[in-house]
This record gives structure tokens, sequence and C-alpha cells, in this order.
């Protein structure tokens, strides 16, 4: 009877080892971009401490860039285009899982945690943030085909200054803000004309914000973690 019972345990470790595997599998239509372009520059904020949170982000174990097979061949190619002018992509944030979606969500809604509201949303109130459209329970992230990203020097990896920071929440990130430099305007231009010439395109609130167009996925939004 003890072996018996012995069995029966290890055979539920197994399945439930078997399932927590299964859960995390990463689906076939993804690739870990590196593969596809390994000299990319990748700073996933989400898995760091440097994002609005202030915090390492649900679902972000490692530094790895996934996004959906067809979205990273068309990055390829815009990584491609701008080397030829000695210049580099880097990227910020592509797939992000449903429960770093979720994180966002509690967040927003602890309304007296501003850590970082001075560096990332010093002129909009936290309890606007779901009104304003910055949080919302879904995300075209987690689709797989949505990429932020930034364009750098190949020389020194210094970001071009697109005349406001990476997940700024306000006006100054509106690709169409006007009080900017031209040197400021023109980076933008660069980077929008780039990507949409690639099949991306961009949402008008955040510069750095692009999907793929005809993107494979359109309603189904993936929670599996990010991991090397």
């Amino acid at each position: 009877m003890k072996l018996y019972k012995n069995s029966v345990i290890l055979l539920l470790i197994v399945f439930c080892l078997y399932g927590m595997q299964q859960k995390n599998s990463i689906p076939d239509s993804f690739i870990n971009v590196s593969k596809v372009i390994p000299d990319l520059n990748i700073e996933l904020r989400y898995y760091s401490i440097n994002n609005f949170v202030g915090d390492t982000i649900d679902g972000y174990k490692s530094n790895t860039l996934y996004l959906t097979k067809a979205s990273a061949k068309h990055l390829k190619l815009v990584q491609d285009e701008l080397q030829k002018q000695n210049l580099c992509l880097k990227i910020y944030d592509g797939y992000r899982p449903q429960r770093a979606v979720n994180h966002f969500v509690r967040w927003a809604r602890e309304v007296n945690d501003t850590l970082k509201k001075a560096e990332f949303y010093p002129n909009v109130n936290k309890r606007h943030l779901f009104r304003e459209g910055y949080i919302a329970s879904k995300s075209g992230h987690s689709r797989g085909s949505t990429v932020d990203l930034t364009i750098v020097s190949g020389k020194t990896g210094i970001p071009l200054d697109m005349g406001s920071p990476y997940d700024f929440f306000g006006e100054p990130s509106w690709v169409d803000y006007q009080n900017i430099t031209d040197e400021q305007k023109q980076n933008r231009q660069l980077l929008q004309a780039v990507m949409q010439k690639h099949g991306f395109r961009n949402y008008p609130k955040e510069w750095w914000h692009f999907t793929l167009r005809g993107e494979p996925f359109t309603n189904t939004f993936f929670d599996f973690e990010i991991v090397d």
C-alpha cells in the first residue's frame, strides 16, 4: 500500500510539473528575436526597476525579447536599413505577458504608490490613469506583434533625442507634439518612416510604440513568462 501511495504521489508531481511546463511553453509562432537579429540592443524596462512602477514586473524573468515570427522578420528589415546609416534599434519592450498587464492594473489602483511620478507622469493624476488611457486591462503587447523601441547611434549606442523619455505619460510623447526642437522632430520622423516602410503602424500618443500591420493574433492575449 505504501508503495502504491508513493507511486501516486510521484505521478501527481510529474503531472504538475508537466502542466507547469506546458503553461509556459513558447508558442511555435513566437521566437526569441535575438536568433533573428543577433546584434539587437535589448533593454526590457519591465525586467528592471527603471520603469513607471519602480519594480520588476510580473512575468519578466529575463531580458529576452519575444515577438511573433512575422514581427521579428519585419523588425530585421528595419535594423538592416538603419545599419546602413550607422544606426541601430534599441528595444524597450515587445511581447508582454497578460500577468504583467494585471500587475500594471493592480499598481494603478494603489493611488498612494507614486514612487516614480516625478519621472514618468508628473502632470497626470494617478487616479485618472485608466480614464486617460495610460493603463488598461488588455494590451496589444500581449498579442506578440507590438514593440516599443527607439534608434541609437551605431557607434556609441546612445539613443537619438526623441524629445521625451520612453514611457513618459503626457503630450510630449505624442508623435505630433510640436514643442520640441527641429532635431527631435527629425529623429521622430526617421523612426516613424523606417518602421512604417517595413510594415508597422504607430500609436500616435507614444512615439516609441509600433504594431505590425496584419498581426497574426488580433484577439489572443498570451501569458507565457519571459525566460531565457
